[in-house]
């Protein structure tokens, strides 16, 4: 639930963001995703799943060249878009229909017709077929029917002509809940996207009149606090299966990051990560003689549950919304749950200049999930 309210919250900073200067150049995209099911889990490799098929339809805009986004990042484009999946042999995992926010930007112009660009969705995705011990014994992968949908394109744009342009490209897509429900091994696709985008009454640039303000390289000071709820699970070497303690585990977390600015672009830095995981090395403290389907356990002491690490953080800075990848190392921990080597993904979308809310999740050795980081921020200095 508070994934949807986040992602709310960020469609209505976007529209907030369009209003408080002139929407420039509306599009609606049509695309087509054959799709590729990556078997990363002994679920999707058992049930014969391998392709998938989608279809989105997407609304976008970019800013006037007057304003500042449009000054300082032209041809930058952000919006909503609506998919829906079928999967090949998997209606065991269901049907996903994707509502997610996306932003679009060129990386090159390859001549006067065709661009070369990046593309990012993030969002929620509904209809899944979740585990169920009676009604879906065999989806080992997903756990709820509402998941978080993150999917990154690279693709080639070509302008047929002054309203249409032809898109194609190559993507990939994530989807899982960050623990929030279990099982969560997730669901990974990889495919090529194909389409076209229709841009209604395109206006004219006048680009010759535009001048970019400024830009002075600097430092700034990323200060985030986030909260999540999570489950957790236990591989039985006896049973050879999983066992799952019962209810939700709260987790709370601070970054402190001195990030440098290099151009408008692109900021990097290294961040200090403190997280407190009510979870943390719990099996280390069960109960003996309580049955697996109502494990109890001793609550850890502090210095299990809390751990802090170094991270070293890149981000992409765009119109409203940052992209920030860390990978990172606790120091100061104790256990095995703790003493990890931890990535993070976060989309920070500012609710004003330099005041960001977090939306953000944590793996484990790039494959194992560990939390949700749902948030808010503010960037001290920040070069912009």
């Amino acid at each position: 639930m508070s994934l949807r309210i986040s992602i709310l919250i960020s469609w209505l900073i976007i529209s907030s963001a369009a209003s408080a200067s002139d929407i420039y150049n509306n599009s609606i995209t049509a695309e087509m995703r054959p799709q590729w099911v990556i078997p990363t889990n002994k679920f999707i490799k058992q049930s014969n799943i391998n392709t998938a098929l989608g279809a989105d339809i997407k609304y976008s805009f970019s800013f006037s060249p007057q304003s500042f986004y449009g000054k300082n990042y032209p041809e930058t484009r952000q919006g909503i878009g609506l998919g829906y999946t079928s999967i090949s042999n998997g209606k065991n995992l269901g049907e996903p229909f994707n509502i997610y926010l996306f932003q679009n930007a060129p990386i090159a112009k390859l001549s006067s017709r065709l661009t070369l660009l990046y593309e990012w969705n993030f969002g929620i995705s509904l209809n899944w077929n979740p585990y169920n011990p009676e009604k879906n014994p065999d989806n080992g992968a997903i756990g709820s029917k509402t998941n978080a949908y993150i999917n990154l394109a690279l693709m080639l744009r070509y302008k047929l002509n002054r309203n249409v342009d032809l898109i194609a490209g190559i993507d990939g897509s994530h989807y899982s809940n960050g623990n929030t429900t279990i099982p969560n091994a997730g669901a990974n696709f990889a495919g090529i996207k194909m389409g076209f985008s229709y841009t209604f009454d395109p206006a004219i640039k006048a680009t010759e009149s535009i001048i970019r303000d400024k830009f002075e390289p600097g430092i700034g000071y990323d200060l985030t606090l986030y909260c999540a709820a999570r489950r957790r699970a236990f591989f039985s070497s006896s049973s050879h299966d999983y066992l799952y303690a019962r209810g939700l585990f709260g987790v709370l977390g601070f970054n402190f990051a001195p990030m440098y600015g290099f151009n408008r672009y692109f900021r990097a830095g290294v961040s200090l990560d403190t997280q407190y995981d009510e979870s943390a090395n719990i099996l280390s403290h069960r109960v003996e003689g309580t049955p697996d389907d109502n494990m109890k356990f001793y609550r850890p002491p502090l210095k299990e549950q809390l751990a802090a690490g170094l991270s070293l953080r890149a981000e992409l800075v765009m119109p409203i919304f940052s992209i920030n990848i860390g990978i990172g190392r606790n120091i100061i921990c104790k256990g095995k749950d703790t003493d990890i080597f931890y990535q993070t993904l976060t989309l920070k979308t500012y609710l004003w200049r330099n005041g960001y809310l977090n939306i953000g999740y944590q793996l484990n050795a790039f494959h194992e999930p560990n939390n949700l980081m749902l948030g808010m921020g503010y960037s001290f200095g920040m070069k912009r």
